[in-house]
């Protein structure tokens, strides 16, 4: 089988192997203290335009998102989140776990607007009896969004600024941001992202890592205890230099963006076949995760080769299902299905 169901289907770039290798019997100091995590904060800072920020390093995404949540709410809080959103339906309620809850707004292509945040805002406020209800805390996006969507500078900003206003910190899961930012599409830089939301993480996982995101904190006052919290939820790791030796290597000579630019020009060769052949698309992606609507006929003929990950029925003969590019996608296996999609 070839497969295209997640972008996380491989190990680690084969650079990253061999720093781990060179390094592997030195002795250095753990849980992130170590001079390969330093070295890593620094060019990520560096990658932010130089700006003031503080640089984290957790295990996985899961982890991350569970643990900035409860470090920027108090008790009675919840966050904020698209209705599709990852912390909403696909983390088996990791948020809910440790005591605050996702409230979910209407959202279409992933994405939610600033205009969304005031009105879930005001209608709390406006409740004679609003202290009986989670009061919202904070607001959670994903670059890209669980539908390959992008949010734009302009789309950024007017939620910066809303937020800015109610005092809602901004939370910005960037488990796939390297292929966001490498878009055709995009318009943010990291620069900007540093500069438009309170804490964002950069995931490794699914960009070219073995495991691993990091996190960073623009946001003075969310910094302090931040490594409490970590430490709390089961996201320090003790041998933190595999993940500081992870982000120096991704971070140098822009590997990190090479490889998901790499990945997101296969998922653009795709989606070509696919609008070639007269399929339809359930949102008009432009980064490594593709949505074709498939002939139901033509879907289970592809899955006797190919693994892909079933989206939603659209109507009884026809299925929105995703196909996903990584860093270490073949472009062979990409050429290889061009073929059979024209031969459908």
């Amino acid at each position: 089988m070839i497969r295209f169901e997640c972008d996380y289907l491989e190990g680690a770039h084969p650079l990253i192997f061999k720093r781990l290798g060179e390094t592997n019997l030195l002795q250095t100091a753990g849980y992130g203290e170590d001079p390969f995590c330093a070295g890593a904060r620094e060019k990520i800072r560096a990658a932010c335009g130089g700006a003031d920020v503080e640089v984290h390093f957790l295990v996985g995404g899961t982890q991350t998102n569970f643990t900035v949540i409860s470090a920027m709410l108090r008790p009675h809080q919840g966050v904020l989140a698209a209705s599709t959103g990852h912390i909403n339906v696909h983390e088996t309620g990791a948020v809910e776990a440790v005591g605050h809850k996702v409230l979910p707004l209407p959202s279409e292509d992933g994405k939610i607007r600033a205009g969304q945040v005031r009105m879930a805002y005001e209608a709390h406020w406006n409740d004679k009896d609003h202290e009986h209800m989670v009061q919202p805390g904070m607001v959670y996006i994903s670059q890209p969004t669980e539908n390959g969507t992008l949010y734009s500078k302009e789309e950024l900003q007017a939620l910066h600024d809303v937020c800015r206003e109610l005092s809602l910190p901004l939370f910005l899961d960037g488990a796939r941001m390297g292929y966001g930012l490498m878009s055709e599409a995009n318009d943010l830089t990291l620069e900007d992202i540093a500069k438009l939301t309170d804490v964002f993480y950069i995931g490794g996982t699914k960009v070219g890592a073995l495991f691993g995101e990091a996190v960073v904190i623009a946001n003075p006052m969310f910094r302090k205890d931040f490594r409490y919290f970590i430490k709390q939820h089961g996201g320090m790791l003790a041998k933190g230099r595999l993940l500081g030796i992870q982000f120096d290597t991704l971070f140098t000579d822009g590997l990190y963006f090479e490889i998901a630019k790499r990945a997101d020009g296969l998922a653009m060769r795709l989606k070509d076949a696919f609008t070639k052949k007269g399929y339809g698309l359930r949102f008009d992606s432009y980064t490594n995760q593709q949505f074709p609507i498939l002939p139901n006929d033509h879907m289970e003929r592809l899955k006797e080769k190919y693994t892909f990950a079933f989206w939603e029925a659209v109507d009884d003969s026809h299925s929105a299902v995703r196909f996903c590019t990584s860093w270490a996608t073949q472009e062979s296996a990409v050429e290889e299905l061009i073929r059979d999609i024209e031969e459908l």
